[in-house]
């Protein structure tokens, strides 16, 4: 991927990229060469949104590039240069003028070229010349070459069908990560699980792929611990309580939550932050056997409380209890946990705009402001208590399911928050970690959600940037 991406010191010659909005079109114009304006006039470009225009140049080569940003609204949205790395013939450009982040404009470049090829004959080296962008002397290229392969590999796992990701395979991409990054790392998987993960052993005890608690240990013990927890669901079939097919065909995506956390981790190792990092993932797959847990079921959880099965396709948040549990108990300064949780999440925001829950109005605030510095969409949801009854059930401590059906995502961050108390601050992601249609920098497909905004509001607590 990083292939698209040169150094700002890269010799040889390089075409000029023009970014211009409808309104300044005719001030651009102006300023080129005569031919060049005359071949833009008589070609009709009026600066739409992602529109662009190859320029030749007086021998008949490419002289530039104009792209358009559209006039207000159309602009919004500043990953649509991205359309770009795609589009624009083989050889080396530069941005010239127009692009306000060239930090953020490279990353849409970059991330907009992603295509998942690994089932494709030729794999990833099919595509033959690309187009390349040679980055400003401005660019911090390790901070953008880390986001490039976080996300990259984000969607990769995510992309990958579970016959060829189950939980093994999961907890080896993790091992991967701690070895490249000098973290410890261990597994607690099978049986194993029974006297202190008894949630996750009971979802994923219907496989014959053994259920698993991943967990990895990073950074200087004296840091404030920073814990991240990701959903590892490696295939949904909604257990007894099976989904429909139309309901299970994106299912190999239902652990989004882990190859997330595990982006974001990348991220925080890469940059050096001052924490110490720890990474929870319970990874199981959610089968149908003679084994599997039912609807009634009663099952203790690592904290104590017992839980009622209210529904067995609401097994996300079970085995996330058992791992915001453990984190729990070392009273970590922040806890992060990320999931593809409810569809009720994706009717309220849709898919491009997770909701976050979290009772620190503080990192709340600090969250947001990231999320919109860097244009990464989150926004917060309420952590409403009077809806905790919902939650009650008449014979265990409480059910893993909400009574009438309302506020779905609410209800399942209620059960989560049942499970955290020590922590000073926790925070909840449900997100969708898939894009259902292409958009510029976003190929459909698996995705990264809120990890850049997370990284930026972890880094600006921690290290004061």
């Amino acid at each position: 991927m990083t292939a698209r991406i040169l150094p700002a010191d890269g010799s040889g010659p390089t075409l000029a990229i023009r970014a211009v909005a409808a309104a300044d079109l005719a001030a651009l114009l102006d300023s080129l060469p005569p031919a060049a304006a005359t071949f833009a006039r008589a070609s009709g470009f009026e600066a739409a949104a992602g529109s662009h225009l190859v320029v030749p140049e007086a021998s008949g080569g490419i002289g530039s590039v104009l792209f358009g940003l559209g006039k207000g609204s159309d602009a919004a949205s500043p990953f649509l240069i991205g359309k770009l790395s795609t589009l624009l013939p083989a050889g080396d450009y530069r941005f010239e003028s127009g692009v306000a982040d060239e930090t953020l404009a490279a990353l849409a470049w970059a991330l907009g070229a992603y295509r998942f090829r690994r089932y494709k004959r030729g794999g990833e080296g099919g595509d033959g010349p690309v187009a390349r962008l040679k980055l400003g002397p401005t660019v911090d290229r390790a901070r953008l070459e880390s986001q490039i392969a976080a996300i990259t590999g984000v969607r990769d796992l995510v992309n990958t069908p579970a016959n060829d990701l189950g939980p093994a395979e999961l907890a080896a991409a993790a091992a991967e990560m701690a070895g490249s990054a000098g973290a410890s790392f261990r597994v607690v998987a099978g049986d194993d699980l029974a006297a202190g993960f008894p949630l996750i052993q009971a979802v994923g005890q219907g496989s014959d792929r053994a259920p698993r608690l991943i967990d990895l240990v990073w950074g200087d013990p004296d840091h404030p611990k920073v814990t991240l927890v990701g959903k590892g669901v490696c295939f949904d079939t909604g257990g007894l309580d099976i989904k429909p097919d139309t309901n299970m065909l994106l299912m190999k995506k239902d652990m989004g939550g882990a190859a997330n956390v595990l982006g974001l981790a990348r991220m925080i190792v890469d940059a050096r932050l001052p924490v110490r990092l720890r990474v929870l993932i319970p990874a199981v797959e959610n089968a149908i056997s003679g084994r599997a847990f039912r609807p009634s079921d009663v099952f203790p959880s690592r904290k104590g409380l017992t839980v009622e099965i209210g529904n067995t396709d609401a097994e996300g948040r079970l085995v996330l209890a058992d791992a915001l549990a453990l984190a729990d108990e070392e009273a970590p300064d922040l806890i992060v946990d990320m999931a593809t949780l409810t569809g009720a999440a994706r009717v309220a925001l849709g898919p491009d705009v997770p909701p976050f829950y979290t009772d620190d109005d503080g990192f709340a605030a600090a969250l947001a402001a990231a999320s919109a510095a860097v244009h990464d969409p989150l926004w917060r949801l309420p952590l409403w208590m009077p809806y905790a009854p919902m939650l009650e059930s008449k014979i265990a401590d409480t059910n893993n399911i909400g009574s009438g059906g309302f506020a779905g995502s609410i209800i399942a961050a209620l059960f989560l928050k049942k499970f955290v108390e020590r922590a000073r601050t926790w925070v909840h992601l449900d997100i969708y970690a898939w894009n259902p249609s292409p958009k510029p920098g976003r190929p459909d497909g698996g995705e990264a959600q809120g990890i850049r905004a997370l990284f930026a509001a972890i880094e600006k607590r921690y290290a004061g940037a």
